[in-house]
């Protein structure tokens, strides 16, 4: 099973309402959120397309593919329009300025 490994520093994560790509130290992409105060993260790579998910943005709390305009949800990972297109949720927790992710 994996374990939690240190991501980034707390200042490091996207603005509140924005998403933002960050690299585990393993080297996976991870599209991180911050919305209401609450961080999740996803994969990084969009099913459709390979669209990079952390350059895209939140619209109505879901995630949105900057290529192609897939939404998914924060927590479940499941496309909006297809439920059989789900992006792999990551679990993550911050603890004090550190952020970590069961990658």
């Amino acid at each position: 099973m994996s374990e939690f490994v240190r991501i980034c520093d707390a200042s490091d994560l996207p603005k509140e309402g924005h998403v933002k790509e960050i690299t585990a130290p393993n080297g996976r992409p991870l599209c991180v959120a911050r919305l209401q105060g609450e961080v999740t993260a996803m994969d990084n790579e969009c099913p459709h397309n390979g669209g990079p998910l952390g350059e895209g943005m939140i619209e109505e709390g879901r995630v949105i593919c900057p290529w192609h305009g897939w939404a998914f949800d924060r927590h479940t990972g499941v496309a909006e329009h297809n439920s059989a297109a789900v992006v792999e949720v990551i679990e993550v927790k911050v603890e004090g300025d550190a952020v970590f992710a069961r990658v």
